[in-house]
Protein backbone atom coordinates (compact mmCIF):
# COMPACT_ATOMS: atom_id res chain seq x y z
CA UNK A 1 0.00 0.00 0.00
CA UNK A 2 1.36 3.42 -0.93
CA UNK A 3 2.11 6.14 1.59
CA UNK A 4 -0.83 8.13 0.25
CA UNK A 5 -3.22 5.26 0.73
CA UNK A 6 -1.96 4.59 4.22
CA UNK A 7 -2.96 8.14 5.10
CA UNK A 8 -6.49 7.89 3.78
CA UNK A 9 -7.98 4.73 2.43
CA UNK A 10 -7.89 2.41 5.42
CA UNK A 11 -7.37 5.09 8.01
CA UNK A 12 -9.07 8.44 8.20
CA UNK A 13 -11.50 8.11 5.31
CA UNK A 14 -12.88 4.74 6.20
CA UNK A 15 -12.44 1.27 7.61
CA UNK A 16 -14.64 -1.58 6.61
CA UNK A 17 -15.01 -4.45 4.24
CA UNK A 18 -12.89 -5.26 1.25
CA UNK A 19 -13.88 -7.81 -1.38
CA UNK A 20 -15.19 -10.99 0.24
CA UNK A 21 -15.30 -9.45 3.73
CA UNK A 22 -18.43 -9.17 5.87
CA UNK A 23 -20.56 -6.05 5.55
CA UNK A 24 -19.08 -3.47 7.97
CA UNK A 25 -20.76 -3.05 11.32
CA UNK A 26 -21.84 0.54 10.76
CA UNK A 27 -23.82 -0.53 7.67
CA UNK A 28 -25.69 -3.14 9.69
CA UNK A 29 -26.69 -0.88 12.56
CA UNK A 30 -30.47 -0.71 12.58
CA UNK A 31 -30.36 2.45 14.64
CA UNK A 32 -28.97 4.34 11.66
CA UNK A 33 -31.81 3.47 9.29
CA UNK A 34 -33.32 6.91 9.81
CA UNK A 35 -30.28 8.31 7.99
CA UNK A 36 -31.95 7.23 4.75
CA UNK A 37 -34.45 10.03 5.14
CA UNK A 38 -31.78 12.75 5.45
CA UNK A 39 -30.87 14.31 2.12
CA UNK A 40 -29.40 17.78 1.86
CA UNK A 41 -30.06 19.87 -1.27
CA UNK A 42 -26.52 19.35 -2.52
CA UNK A 43 -27.11 15.59 -2.55
CA UNK A 44 -30.14 15.65 -4.82
CA UNK A 45 -28.30 16.63 -7.98
CA UNK A 46 -26.16 13.49 -7.72
CA UNK A 47 -28.98 11.11 -6.82
CA UNK A 48 -29.16 9.70 -10.37
CA UNK A 49 -25.54 8.51 -10.31
CA UNK A 50 -24.94 4.91 -9.19
CA UNK A 51 -23.30 4.79 -5.72
CA UNK A 52 -20.01 3.45 -7.06
CA UNK A 53 -19.87 6.27 -9.60
CA UNK A 54 -20.54 8.82 -6.85
CA UNK A 55 -17.62 7.53 -4.79
CA UNK A 56 -15.31 7.51 -7.83
CA UNK A 57 -16.31 11.05 -8.82
CA UNK A 58 -15.57 12.40 -5.32
CA UNK A 59 -12.11 10.79 -5.21
CA UNK A 60 -11.24 11.76 -8.79
CA UNK A 61 -12.28 15.39 -8.30
CA UNK A 62 -10.89 15.97 -4.81
CA UNK A 63 -7.82 13.71 -4.64
CA UNK A 64 -7.03 13.11 -8.31
CA UNK A 65 -7.02 9.35 -7.93
CA UNK A 66 -9.21 6.26 -7.78
CA UNK A 67 -10.77 5.23 -4.45
CA UNK A 68 -8.90 2.61 -2.45
CA UNK A 69 -9.96 -0.19 -0.15
CA UNK A 70 -11.52 -0.51 2.32
CA UNK A 71 -13.07 2.94 1.83
CA UNK A 72 -14.19 2.10 -1.74
CA UNK A 73 -16.41 -0.81 -0.67
CA UNK A 74 -17.54 0.68 2.62
CA UNK A 75 -18.67 3.97 1.13
CA UNK A 76 -20.37 2.35 -1.87
CA UNK A 77 -22.31 0.06 0.47
CA UNK A 78 -23.20 2.99 2.69
CA UNK A 79 -24.67 4.88 -0.27
CA UNK A 80 -26.53 1.81 -1.55
CA UNK A 81 -28.19 1.25 1.81
CA UNK A 82 -29.05 4.90 2.43
CA UNK A 83 -26.80 5.23 5.48
CA UNK A 84 -24.51 7.66 3.66
CA UNK A 85 -25.34 10.46 1.23
CA UNK A 86 -22.93 11.88 -1.38
CA UNK A 87 -21.90 14.85 0.74
CA UNK A 88 -20.82 12.41 3.47
CA UNK A 89 -18.21 11.05 1.05
CA UNK A 90 -17.03 14.58 0.32
CA UNK A 91 -16.88 15.38 4.05
CA UNK A 92 -14.69 12.35 4.76
CA UNK A 93 -12.23 13.38 2.06
CA UNK A 94 -12.20 17.03 3.18
CA UNK A 95 -11.31 15.94 6.74
CA UNK A 96 -8.55 13.54 5.67
CA UNK A 97 -4.82 14.03 6.08
CA UNK A 98 -4.35 13.42 2.37
CA UNK A 99 -6.67 16.25 1.35
CA UNK A 100 -4.91 18.65 3.74
CA UNK A 101 -1.30 17.76 3.02
CA UNK A 102 -1.04 15.86 -0.26
CA UNK A 103 -3.85 17.13 -2.52
CA UNK A 104 -2.52 20.68 -2.28
CA UNK A 105 -4.04 23.73 -3.90
CA UNK A 106 -2.40 24.51 -7.25
CA UNK A 107 -0.45 27.65 -8.12
CA UNK A 108 -3.20 28.96 -10.41
CA UNK A 109 -5.56 29.06 -7.43
CA UNK A 110 -3.36 31.22 -5.16
CA UNK A 111 -6.12 33.81 -4.77
CA UNK A 112 -8.61 31.14 -3.66
CA UNK A 113 -6.04 29.70 -1.26
CA UNK A 114 -5.50 33.14 0.31
CA UNK A 115 -9.27 33.48 0.69
CA UNK A 116 -9.45 30.16 2.54
CA UNK A 117 -6.56 31.17 4.83
CA UNK A 118 -8.28 34.42 5.71
CA UNK A 119 -11.35 32.44 6.74
CA UNK A 120 -9.13 30.37 9.04
CA UNK A 121 -7.73 33.56 10.57
CA UNK A 122 -11.19 35.04 11.06
CA UNK A 123 -12.59 32.06 12.97
CA UNK A 124 -9.65 32.53 15.36
CA UNK A 125 -10.61 36.12 16.24
CA UNK A 126 -11.87 36.78 19.78
CA UNK A 127 -15.59 36.93 20.61
CA UNK A 128 -16.91 40.49 20.61
CA UNK A 129 -20.27 42.16 21.16
CA UNK A 130 -19.56 45.46 19.39
CA UNK A 131 -17.42 45.35 16.24
CA UNK A 132 -16.18 47.78 13.62
CA UNK A 133 -15.04 46.32 10.30
CA UNK A 134 -12.84 48.76 8.36
CA UNK A 135 -13.35 48.49 4.62
CA UNK A 136 -15.52 45.47 5.29
CA UNK A 137 -18.04 45.83 2.49
CA UNK A 138 -18.61 42.75 0.34
CA UNK A 139 -19.24 43.04 -3.39
CA UNK A 140 -22.16 40.58 -3.33
CA UNK A 141 -23.12 39.91 0.29
CA UNK A 142 -25.04 42.47 2.34
CA UNK A 143 -23.83 40.89 5.58
CA UNK A 144 -20.32 42.17 4.88
CA UNK A 145 -16.97 40.43 4.62
CA UNK A 146 -16.48 39.48 8.27
CA UNK A 147 -19.73 37.52 8.51
CA UNK A 148 -19.45 36.13 4.99
CA UNK A 149 -15.95 34.81 5.75
CA UNK A 150 -17.20 32.93 8.79
CA UNK A 151 -16.84 34.99 11.98
CA UNK A 152 -18.52 32.50 14.33
CA UNK A 153 -19.68 34.49 17.36
CA UNK A 154 -22.92 36.32 18.07
CA UNK A 155 -22.61 40.09 18.37
CA UNK A 156 -24.85 43.00 19.26
CA UNK A 157 -23.75 45.27 16.43
CA UNK A 158 -21.27 45.14 13.58
CA UNK A 159 -20.58 48.47 11.88
CA UNK A 160 -19.07 48.21 8.41
CA UNK A 161 -17.08 51.32 7.49
CA UNK A 162 -16.56 51.65 3.77
CA UNK A 163 -16.44 54.26 1.03
CA UNK A 164 -19.65 54.98 -0.87
CA UNK A 165 -19.82 52.52 -3.80
CA UNK A 166 -19.29 55.24 -6.40
CA UNK A 167 -16.07 56.39 -4.70
CA UNK A 168 -14.40 52.98 -4.77
CA UNK A 169 -12.02 51.48 -7.29
CA UNK A 170 -14.05 49.62 -9.95
CA UNK A 171 -12.63 46.33 -8.66
CA UNK A 172 -14.55 46.81 -5.41
CA UNK A 173 -17.79 48.33 -6.63
CA UNK A 174 -21.00 47.01 -5.04
CA UNK A 175 -24.55 48.04 -4.32
CA UNK A 176 -25.20 50.49 -1.53
CA UNK A 177 -26.41 48.24 1.24
CA UNK A 178 -28.61 49.16 4.15
CA UNK A 179 -28.52 47.57 7.59
CA UNK A 180 -29.49 43.94 8.03
CA UNK A 181 -30.18 41.57 10.90
CA UNK A 182 -28.13 38.42 10.35
CA UNK A 183 -28.28 35.12 12.23
CA UNK A 184 -25.39 36.27 14.41
CA UNK A 185 -26.27 39.93 14.98
CA UNK A 186 -27.19 43.36 13.63
CA UNK A 187 -25.10 44.80 10.77
CA UNK A 188 -25.19 48.44 9.75
CA UNK A 189 -23.12 50.59 7.39
CA UNK A 190 -21.21 53.85 7.76
CA UNK A 191 -20.26 55.15 4.30
CA UNK A 192 -17.14 57.21 4.91
CA UNK A 193 -13.35 57.00 5.03
CA UNK A 194 -12.03 54.33 7.38
CA UNK A 195 -9.89 57.11 8.92
CA UNK A 196 -13.10 58.75 10.17
CA UNK A 197 -14.58 56.87 13.12
CA UNK A 198 -16.23 59.94 14.62
CA UNK A 199 -19.55 58.09 14.79
CA UNK A 200 -18.18 55.83 17.57
CA UNK A 201 -17.74 56.93 21.18
CA UNK A 202 -14.51 56.49 23.12
CA UNK A 203 -13.97 52.98 24.55
CA UNK A 204 -17.23 51.68 23.06
CA UNK A 205 -16.01 48.81 20.85
CA UNK A 206 -14.68 45.31 21.61
CA UNK A 207 -13.07 44.47 18.26
CA UNK A 208 -11.87 46.42 15.23
CA UNK A 209 -11.12 44.36 12.14
CA UNK A 210 -9.06 45.60 9.20
CA UNK A 211 -9.10 42.84 6.62
CA UNK A 212 -7.17 43.71 3.45
CA UNK A 213 -7.93 47.40 3.96
CA UNK A 214 -5.11 49.34 5.67
CA UNK A 215 -3.00 48.98 2.51
CA UNK A 216 -5.65 50.96 0.61
CA UNK A 217 -4.90 54.21 2.47
CA UNK A 218 -1.72 56.27 2.71
CA UNK A 219 0.73 55.78 5.56
CA UNK A 220 -0.47 59.04 7.13
CA UNK A 221 -4.11 57.93 6.92
CA UNK A 222 -3.04 54.54 8.26
CA UNK A 223 -1.69 56.26 11.37
CA UNK A 224 -5.05 58.01 11.77
CA UNK A 225 -6.88 54.70 11.34
CA UNK A 226 -4.81 53.13 14.11
CA UNK A 227 -5.17 56.09 16.47
CA UNK A 228 -8.94 56.16 15.94
CA UNK A 229 -9.17 52.41 16.41
CA UNK A 230 -7.26 52.73 19.68
CA UNK A 231 -9.63 55.49 20.81
CA UNK A 232 -12.87 53.60 20.14
CA UNK A 233 -11.67 50.31 21.63
CA UNK A 234 -12.40 49.64 25.26
CA UNK A 235 -9.34 48.92 27.43
CA UNK A 236 -8.45 45.31 26.71
CA UNK A 237 -10.18 45.45 23.32
CA UNK A 238 -8.58 43.95 20.20
CA UNK A 239 -7.75 45.04 16.69
CA UNK A 240 -7.10 42.38 14.03
CA UNK A 241 -5.27 43.16 10.81
CA UNK A 242 -4.53 41.04 7.77
CA UNK A 243 -2.65 42.72 4.94
CA UNK A 244 -0.17 41.85 2.18
CA UNK A 245 3.40 41.20 3.29
CA UNK A 246 5.62 43.56 1.28
CA UNK A 247 8.67 41.34 1.78
CA UNK A 248 7.05 38.51 -0.19
CA UNK A 249 5.00 40.66 -2.56
CA UNK A 250 8.16 42.40 -3.79
CA UNK A 251 9.50 39.00 -4.79
CA UNK A 252 6.41 38.62 -6.95
CA UNK A 253 6.66 42.02 -8.65
CA UNK A 254 8.22 45.44 -8.16
CA UNK A 255 4.94 47.34 -7.97
CA UNK A 256 2.01 46.90 -5.63
CA UNK A 257 -0.01 43.74 -6.16
CA UNK A 258 -3.29 45.69 -6.39
CA UNK A 259 -3.84 48.89 -8.40
CA UNK A 260 -5.75 50.42 -5.48
CA UNK A 261 -2.99 49.89 -2.90
CA UNK A 262 -1.25 52.94 -1.46
CA UNK A 263 1.28 51.05 0.67
CA UNK A 264 2.28 47.47 1.47
CA UNK A 265 3.98 46.86 4.83
CA UNK A 266 6.72 44.55 5.97
CA UNK A 267 6.19 42.84 9.31
CA UNK A 268 8.67 45.19 11.02
CA UNK A 269 6.94 48.26 9.58
CA UNK A 270 3.50 47.06 10.66
CA UNK A 271 4.69 46.21 14.17
CA UNK A 272 6.31 49.65 14.50
CA UNK A 273 3.17 51.35 13.25
CA UNK A 274 0.80 49.67 15.71
CA UNK A 275 3.24 50.18 18.61
CA UNK A 276 3.42 53.92 17.88
CA UNK A 277 -0.37 54.03 18.21
CA UNK A 278 -0.24 52.51 21.68
CA UNK A 279 -1.13 48.89 20.85
CA UNK A 280 0.56 45.77 22.13
CA UNK A 281 1.02 42.85 19.71
CA UNK A 282 -0.67 39.72 21.08
CA UNK A 283 -0.66 37.44 18.02
CA UNK A 284 1.74 37.54 15.08
CA UNK A 285 1.22 35.08 12.25
CA UNK A 286 1.22 34.86 8.47
CA UNK A 287 -1.14 33.38 5.90
CA UNK A 288 0.12 31.16 3.06
CA UNK A 289 3.72 30.26 3.76
CA UNK A 290 6.23 30.58 0.91
CA UNK A 291 8.54 27.82 2.11
CA UNK A 292 12.33 27.80 1.59
CA UNK A 293 11.98 29.83 -1.61
CA UNK A 294 11.28 33.03 0.33
CA UNK A 295 14.46 32.67 2.37
CA UNK A 296 16.31 32.23 -0.94
CA UNK A 297 14.72 35.37 -2.37
CA UNK A 298 12.44 33.52 -4.81
CA UNK A 299 8.71 33.77 -5.38
CA UNK A 300 7.17 30.28 -5.54
CA UNK A 301 3.43 30.51 -6.30
CA UNK A 302 2.99 26.73 -6.00
CA UNK A 303 4.37 26.75 -2.44
CA UNK A 304 2.32 29.80 -1.46
CA UNK A 305 -0.92 28.35 -2.81
CA UNK A 306 -0.23 24.87 -1.45
CA UNK A 307 0.76 26.05 2.02
CA UNK A 308 -2.70 27.34 2.86
CA UNK A 309 -3.46 28.31 6.45
CA UNK A 310 -2.06 30.23 9.41
CA UNK A 311 1.72 29.97 9.96
CA UNK A 312 4.13 30.97 12.72
CA UNK A 313 6.73 32.25 10.24
CA UNK A 314 4.91 35.49 9.43
CA UNK A 315 7.83 36.97 7.48
CA UNK A 316 7.78 34.05 5.06
CA UNK A 317 4.06 34.36 4.27
CA UNK A 318 2.15 36.19 1.56
CA UNK A 319 -0.18 37.91 4.03
CA UNK A 320 0.52 39.24 7.51
CA UNK A 321 -2.05 38.48 10.20
CA UNK A 322 -1.73 40.19 13.57
CA UNK A 323 -3.95 40.77 16.57
CA UNK A 324 -3.08 43.76 18.74
CA UNK A 325 -4.64 44.93 21.98
CA UNK A 326 -5.33 48.19 23.71
CA UNK A 327 -3.75 47.78 27.16
CA UNK A 328 -6.18 47.42 30.05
Amino acid sequence: MSAVRQRTGGGEIGRGSGPGRPVPRFVRRAGQRARREIYRPADLQYSQLPPRAMVRMAYNAMLGREPDEPAWTEQTLGLERGILVPTDIVDRIRCSVEFATVARIGASSLHSSLHASRMEFIVGLPPAKRIIDLGGGHTTDQRGALVALGYPYNFEELVIVDLPPDDRHPLYHSERYEGIHTETGKVRYEYRSMADLSFAADASVDLVYSGQSIEHVTEADGDTVLRESFRVLRPGGFMAIDTPNASVCRLQQEGFIDPDHKVEYTLAELRHKVACSGFEVRFQRGLNWGGPAVAEGRFDPAALAGNQGVYFDAEGCYLLAVIVQRPS
